[in-house]
């Protein structure tokens, strides 16, 4: 398998994979003309025409085939050109001492406060590719281009996760909340949203904070809760540092997770190698390895040893995926062990519970399976 830049020839994929991906991924709009427009502006991007406020990289994972089984994708900035909404959770406290009352009640506050940051978007892989270290490449491979080329990105990564809702696509919290200032239905305002067409929301959200005492039982319970298909994608990035800062998405409620640039796991950890060939052992682990390219960007996961203190050992294979040659330097970093993958998983419960005003259990929270990624909501 290879991450590399998207293609026009992939088009017919991307628009089954967008019909496959149904409700949520609102940036692969099962719309050829607008898809064809996103994948001829990345094809840009990747080639550095563009200003990193309208940077769009769109990746697709390929096997040896030349099938493309998944899509992921990171925007240069969010908020510079459209305005980038969210609803951040903090505390108003009212006391009134000659009664003896103190109260302590969540309120979500409307800003733009991570306008210029980086996003991870666009996250989807083919159900029936959900194995090995598939869904891990396709999501941190990525993060090897963040790691080479820091000038196109932003200070922060930050991805913003699709939030609770029914089997029907309905969202408790859009219910409580922005059916009563947008009188649209759910799935429309977050197509809309997703298109980019964001103007609405300044026009129609009220910029007083909100209080969430104020909101539905069900809708408070979803504060900061990811929808079931997201949990995959928010555990693999929980173990590279990202965390949630009471950031929430503005429509369903789904947190908003970021981490600083330099602090993501695959980022700090990556180092530049020069790429040996050879025929690395049976309990070799899996290493992420980019070409260090970018319009002509291949990143993989293949068995490799460091080998001399600065050559990295791979098959002919994975030299051959990468389009590269003996002595040709790459960056890469070992993929995470499951072990440090779940560290962060009795942190990511408490924190997500509380939010949602609820103890943390083993019930009340629980994981996916490795790589069974399905899809971030944008």
């Amino acid at each position: 398998m290879i991450v590399r830049p998207v293609q026009v020839t992939d088009l017919p994929t991307l628009l089954a994979l967008g019909r496959l991906a149904g409700r949520g991924l609102t940036t692969l709009p099962v719309n050829e003309e607008r898809l064809c427009h996103r994948v001829r502006w990345a094809q840009r991007t990747f080639a550095e025409q563009v200003e990193r406020a309208d940077a769009d990289y769109l990746f697709v994972l390929e096997d040896d085939d030349r099938q493309v089984v998944g899509v992921s994708a990171m925007t240069g900035a969010v908020g510079l050109r459209e305005p980038w909404y969210n609803y951040r959770v903090g505390l108003t406290v009212n006391s009134s001492p000659d009664l003896g009352i103190s109260r302590h009640i969540p309120t979500l506050f409307l800003n733009n406060e991570m306008t210029g940051q980086s996003e991870l978007c666009s996250l989807f892989l083919r159900p029936d590719q959900r194995w090995g270290s598939n869904g891990r490449l396709l999501s941190l491979g990525r993060l090897l281009l963040v790691a080479e080329f820091p000038h196109l990105f932003g200070e922060k990564l930050i991805a913003e996760l699709r939030g609770s809702a029914d089997e029907k696509g309905c969202s408790p919290f859009w219910d409580s909340v922005g059916r009563h200032f947008f009188k649209m239905e759910f799935s429309h305002a977050d197509h809309l949203s997703g298109l980019g067409n964001k103007s609405f929301i300044a026009e129609l959200m009220p910029r007083q904070p909100l209080y969430t005492c104020l909101l539905t039982e069900r809708a408070q319970a979803v504060i900061g809760k990811p929808h079931v298909n997201s949990e995959p994608a928010l555990k693999i990035l929980t173990a590279e540092g990202f965390s949630h800062k009471g950031y929430i998405d503005i429509f369903d409620a789904g947190p908003v997770i970021e981490a600083p640039v330099p602090g993501i796991r695959t980022v700090r950890d990556s180092q530049h190698l020069q790429l040996a060939i050879g025929t690395p052992d049976d309990q070799a682990p899996i290493w992420l390895i980019h070409n260090r390219r970018l319009e002509n960007c291949r990143i993989t996961a293949a068995p490799a040893r460091l080998t001399g203190g600065n050559s990295l050992l791979v098959d002919r294979l994975t030299a051959k995926r990468l389009q590269l040659q003996p002595g040709d330097s790459v960056r890469a970093v070992p993929l995470p062990s499951r072990q440090q993958q779940a560290a962060g998983e009795p942190w990511l419960a408490t924190r997500l519970m509380s939010l949602a005003g609820k103890p943390a259990n083993s019930s009340s929270f629980q994981t996916c399976p490795r790589d069974s990624l399905p899809h971030l909501r944008r």
